[in-house]
């Protein structure tokens, strides 16, 4: 996303680059902020949870959940940036149904949709105006492996995230003729403080340790490489998406998950 046609080295690879994350607090969006920072980039995160200080960049407090919301994050971010360059849709949230789908009313599908599909819908919509002006943009939005294999328990959310990759497509061809590309990146399981949790409530309710844990929810998702992926490995992905690297990559996924979903 630099204005150069040659690829500077990483330690200034985004310099002077504009980058906005959302969920930008915490596990993947902070790691993604980290990523750009540390290569030069003056960033800005977001998140609903006010934060003393964020692991980089500046932090706007917002609820990209509603209209609202993702109409003053873009305003503020615009205006403490001067614009934006690069937009990581990362802010997603998912209501779990132990019951399975039946269970789930109109307000939890709702809910996911909101925070899931159209918090990226409605910031697109309103940053894409500066993107075209300046000729040139990079959008990334964050699904997830469930867009592909969906769990009866947080159908909801995986509609929501397939939603989101069909919409990054269409986006992608639309806005291409204006020097913006539109991607997706798929994490599988990644070890953020999320999955962490989810191992200690594991451990506790089988009378186990956490590493017998983890190697059953490994087992349970099925990853060749053996292990769960680090916030950091998605975050390289989409450094490499935003930069000039990737300058004829649009309108495709780009899945991050030590080989457990199928190809198709």
């Amino acid at each position: 996303m630099t204005s150069t046609s040659m690829v500077p080295g990483p330690a200034d690879e985004f310099s002077g680059v504009r980058v906005l994350v959302t969920g930008g607090t915490k596990g993947i969006g902070a790691a993604v902020a980290v990523r750009f920072a540390e290569a030069g980039a003056d960033v800005v995160v977001a998140a609903r949870t006010p934060v003393e200080e964020p692991a980089a960049g500046r932090f706007v407090s917002a609820d990209v959940a509603t209209a609202d919301g993702a109409a003053r994050l873009a305003d503020e971010a615009t205006r403490l940036l001067g614009g934006i360059d690069v937009l990581v849709n990362n802010a997603g949230s998912q209501t779990y149904l132990p019951g399975g789908a039946l269970e789930a009313a109109d307000d939890d599908w709702y809910r996911d949709l909101d925070t899931n599909l159209m918090s990226a819908v409605r910031l697109d919509r309103a940053l894409l105006p500066g993107m075209i002006a300046q000729n040139r943009g990079a959008i990334i939005h964050i699904t997830s492996g469930q867009a592909r294999l969906p769990g009866a328990a947080s159908l909801p959310y995986a509609a929501a995230k397939a939603a989101t990759t069909v919409y990054s497509k269409g986006l992608a061809n639309e806005v291409g003729k204006h020097g913006i590309r539109v991607n997706t990146v798929v994490p599988g399981l990644i070890e953020t403080s999320a999955v962490t949790r989810r191992l200690d409530r594991m451990a506790a309710d089988g009378g186990g340790d956490t590493e017998t844990a983890r190697r059953q929810l490994i087992d349970r998702v099925g990853i060749p490489l053996g292990h769960p992926g680090r916030p950091a490995d998605v975050a390289e992905v989409v450094a490499f998406l935003a930069s000039d690297r990737a300058a004829f990559l649009t309108g495709s996924q780009y899945v991050v998950d030590g080989g457990s979903l199928p190809t198709v």
